[in-house]
């Protein structure tokens, strides 16, 4: 249950990242005031209204909404000093090893029960370790 959460918890900083340096374009045709079609990332349809260029009242207008998406991410190992290459190299083994497990111990006699105790013999025979 551990592992899928984790799993589920990396891919989605994953899309996060994705997303945030993700960039559009909303492009909006309108017909006076009534959306006729909108579009993301390719032109919008017209509503077949020719109008000339130079007429001063068109009633069709297009709105194009860009977003652009963050650009800070783009940070390079190259772009650090020595002494923060050295940190961040020796932070991220030693991040890595802390997390190692041991090896799995494989007990053969797991599942048998002791046997039978009929008499204590170290009683019998008055032997005790001391």
């Amino acid at each position: 249950m551990k592992n899928a959460l984790r799993h589920i918890g990396s891919l989605l900083m994953a899309v996060i990242v994705l997303f945030s340096t993700f960039s559009f374009t909303v492009d909006k045709h309108f017909c006076g005031d009534y959306l006729v079609d909108k579009a993301v990332f390719s032109k919008a349809e017209t509503c077949g209204v020719q109008m000339p260029a130079d007429s001063e009242n068109h009633c069709c207008t297009n709105e194009k909404v860009s977003v652009e998406g963050q650009d800070e991410l783009k940070i390079s190992f190259d772009s650090f000093d020595l002494h923060q290459q050295v940190f961040i190299t020796t932070l991220t083994y030693t991040y890595f090893e802390l997390f190692e497990s041991l090896p799995k111990q494989i007990i053969p006699y797991e599942d048998y029960s002791p046997p039978i105790l009929v008499r204590d013999i170290q009683l019998v025979d008055q032997v005790f370790l001391i």
